[in-house]
């Protein structure tokens, strides 16, 4: 499984908890939002993360 952007930011739109997680990301750690897209992938997703089917589902939409 790999990361792609638009995939993530389609996980991200589609759940208020990662929206939260996200803008949490991005202030704590000053981050801009795609070095925080990829934190909030590798922590939630990537390797049996909590939303990982979710993320493969999109996989089979595109």
């Amino acid at each position: 499984m790999k990361y792609v952007k638009s995939q993530m930011n389609q996980l991200v739109k589609d759940n208020k908890e990662l929206q939260k997680h996200l803008k949490e990301l991005m202030v704590n750690l000053d981050l801009e939002k795609n070095y925080a897209l990829k934190a909030l992938y590798h922590s939630e997703v990537a390797d049996g993360g909590k939303y990982q089917l979710a993320y493969q589902e999109l996989d089979h939409q595109i």
